[in-house]
């Protein structure tokens, strides 16, 4: 660990569990400063403590990404605190209901995409204004397998999803003066607590690794050493980018 990526400052949305909590520890461990955010104060701060156990600093800033005023809130409270921002990665988001698309209510159209979307952006928008302070960083916003594939009962999440993908693109031409990078990773299925009904289904899980060339859920790992790489001065010349972790993902 150089003094260099100690000095580093990282902030991870949605970061109280599954993939999110995985990316915040993942950067901890590399050697950054980590600031987490995400609506249950009680599981940030259990992760807050489980950065500081691998020996770097955490901040714990709680707030619903949904709400424009707290993320704005969030991100200048970790500038404040730290002074910059070097990377930030957009991870809160809710799982699709299921729901067929004709039934699908308005309220829970709007609530998904206020969540995964709008709140998406506004993180991505909050860390940029900071970053610009300091001379850029990086931004990497978390998509899914469900942008580019189709599956049933998933409209609002796919159509959000896929948003994901061609804000990071329009973000990454727009901010590159700013000498900030804008990318995104696109998951497959992976073993989280999110996952955990559809590994307990033999059917679900079968249907699923069916679809999945190498024939298994990744682990949260493998999608960090992704995030690691984007988040690092190792990609400097990767931006506007949709990285798969995904096993090879085919459409069905």
């Amino acid at each position: 660990m150089t003094n260099e990526t100690y000095q580093r400052v990282a902030w991870v949305t949605g970061a109280s569990r599954g993939l999110g909590r995985a990316l915040a520890l993942g950067l901890a461990r590399a050697g950054y400063r980590v600031a987490v955010t995400a609506r249950d104060t009680t599981a940030l701060a259990k992760v807050a403590d489980e950065i500081r156990a691998v020996g770097v600093n955490a901040l714990a800033v709680p707030a619903d990404v949904a709400d424009s005023g707290q993320v704005r809130a969030a991100a200048e409270h970790i500038q404040s605190d730290w002074g910059r921002l070097d990377s930030c990665i957009a991870a809160a988001g809710v799982s699709p209901a299921l729901t067929k698309s004709v039934d699908v209510p308005d309220e829970e159209w709007r609530h998904l995409l206020s969540i995964n979307l709008d709140g998406a952006f506004w993180t991505m928008r909050e860390a940029a204004r900071a970053m610009s302070t300091t001379g850029g960083g990086s931004i990497i916003a978390l998509s899914s397998v469900h942008a580019r594939s189709a599956g049933k009962r998933l409209a609002a999440y796919s159509a959000s999803k896929g948003a994901i993908e061609a804000l990071v693109r329009t973000l990454a031409v727009e901010w590159v003066p700013l000498g900030i990078r804008v990318n995104a990773l696109a998951p497959g299925y992976f073993e989280t607590d999110l996952t955990a009904g559809i590994r307990g289904s033999e059917r679900l899980y079968d249907e699923l690794t069916k679809r999945t060339p190498m024939g298994r859920f990744g682990t949260p790992d493998e999608l960090v050493a992704a995030a690691l790489f984007l988040a690092s001065p190792e990609s400097a010349y990767t931006t506007g980018s949709v990285l798969s972790i995904d096993g090879g993902w085919t459409a069905g």
